[in-house]
């Protein structure tokens, strides 16, 4: 005697047998995860530590945070973990770089940096586009001034308010107008 009770649907609503809806893989696990982001980061910033225009936008003397910092946003980016905002709240890119001087030497200079790295991934061609328009649409909006000078933390705070202002010298009281 067979038992005839038709299948019973598992946990996620599908019966025992049946084809369950395949899950959309993330950009992030698509061109391969952390392991590919650590290799895109890693390349850029072999470019940057020499780079005499953004190495001193990155105050620590070892890149080794800045690195981190930037994988964790690209992989939370992209659709993998959500580390980057569970540390460091929302990223908020503009505000983080308004102490910084990004003038568009500095952006053209990060994405020569970047280029190499995306280059190195070898990525399938939409992939690589899809990945490299992002790149380039986040450096453009980091441009904060068009000022040839006074780049990075050594070179003091930007003001978030623009050019300095000189106050008058007080008026004397003793002169006539």
């Amino acid at each position: 005697m067979t038992d005839s009770t038709p299948p019973q649907p598992t946990a996620g609503g599908a019966a025992p047998g049946a084809s369950e809806p395949a899950t959309p893989l993330s950009f992030y696990d698509e061109i391969g995860g952390h392991e590919t982001f650590v290799r895109l980061v890693d390349a850029f910033y072999r470019g940057v530590a020499d780079d005499d225009v953004l190495r001193p936008m990155y105050p620590e003397e070892d890149l080794g945070p800045a690195k981190e910092r930037l994988t964790l946003f690209l992989e939370q980016y992209w659709g993998g973990p959500t580390t980057y905002s569970q540390e460091r709240g929302h990223p908020r890119l503009r505000m983080r770089h308004a102490a910084f001087h990004v003038d568009p030497d500095a952006r053209d200079r990060w994405l020569a940096h970047m280029r190499i790295a995306v280059d190195d991934l070898d990525l399938p061609p939409l992939h690589e586009t899809t990945l490299w328009d992002y790149l380039q649409r986040a450096a453009y909006a980091m441009v904060n001034t068009f000022e040839p000078a006074g780049i990075g933390p050594s070179a003091g705070v930007r003001s978030a308010t623009g050019l300095p202002v000189t106050p008058a010298p007080p008026a004397d009281p003793g002169a006539t107008g």
